[in-house]
């Protein structure tokens, strides 16, 4: 494992255990449609690229022109 992969997979998972925690101590509300879903979203695509490797973010910015 690079460490590169090893920095997705801790952020997406940082991310993710923040979002449940809030929602455990009823500061943030998942059960509605909110902005927190985007979150919830970042967070789960980071911990799965760094598993797979696969990152849709990676394809967008290459097919941009950048490298």
């Amino acid at each position: 494992m690079t460490i590169n992969r090893a920095v997705r997979i801790i952020a997406g998972g940082f991310i993710l255990l923040s979002l449940a925690l809030a929602h455990v101590n009823g500061q943030a509300d998942l059960s509605r449609p909110s902005w927190l879903w985007f979150t919830v979203f970042v967070g789960a695509n980071l911990l799965q690229s760094g598993f797979t490797d696969f990152c849709p973010m990676d394809r967008i910015l290459a097919r941009c022109g950048l490298k």
